[in-house]
């Protein structure tokens, strides 16, 4: 089992009992979605926003125009960390303070660098829009030079990572577990619901099959 070295960056320390620094569970959390958390220094102040990305193998890619701040600041610092979280369930005790959730998460720690080159570019923009909906890229028109241009994308290689991973259930104090208190787990899953058809199509567009399987899937 292939696993990233602990170090005092991606050590988690409390609930270490939670954590695991797997590379398969890691890549797995990762390619359960699509978007992630970035942090970057901007003006001394620091931020963190929500970015799209394409994994493929131990990098992950991140878009946007050429003036957008996080990627250049970034790119000038050559290193940040990302966080990936999906919450599956609210984990409900019978002491406000053992209210919990359960969850998957994952904190990535790298170097990042430029992709300039146009093929590459290319082929990262179709990994993005297919890791959103599969099959969607060959349904759109062709990307243009001009877009391309416009168009800065970071490859962000994954050095150092861990994960936290909360399944289980209600933990109580023993002496509150007879107390007349509901307590539990309410699963949370995200869905999808009927796609709406832009106001703008002409009658004879129809809805693609690749939209159809991906809502069939996910509703």
């Amino acid at each position: 089992m292939e696993k990233y070295s602990e170090s005092k960056l991606n050590r988690v320390k409390r609930g270490a009992k939670r954590a695991t620094y797997d590379k398969e569970t890691i890549f797995n959390i990762i390619d359960a979605g699509f978007l992630a958390h970035v942090g970057y220094i901007y003006d001394n102040y620091p931020i963190s926003i929500p970015m799209a990305y394409a994994r493929e193998d131990d990098k992950l890619y991140l878009h946007g125009s050429t003036g957008n701040r996080m990627l250049l600041a970034i790119l000038e610092r050559g290193s940040t960390s990302i966080n990936i979280t999906h919450l599956d369930g609210l984990v409900l005790a019978r002491s406000g303070l053992h209210h919990s959730v359960n969850y998957r998460s994952v904190t990535l720690f790298g170097s990042l660098t430029k992709v300039d080159d146009d093929t590459k570019k290319e082929v990262i923009l179709e990994k993005t829009i297919n890791t959103m909906i599969p099959n969607r890229w060959d349904a759109l028109r062709t990307v243009t030079k001009q877009e391309l241009d416009r168009t800065l994308i970071v490859e962000f290689t994954i050095e150092n990572a861990s994960a936290k991973i909360r399944a289980e259930g209600v933990i109580d104090e023993p002496s509150d577990e007879n107390l007349p208190i509901w307590a539990g787990i309410i699963p949370v899953k995200q869905i999808v619901e009927q796609p709406i058809s832009d106001d703008k199509l002409t009658p004879d567009v129809a809805t693609p099959e690749h939209i159809i399987e991906y809502y069939q899937k996910n509703k």
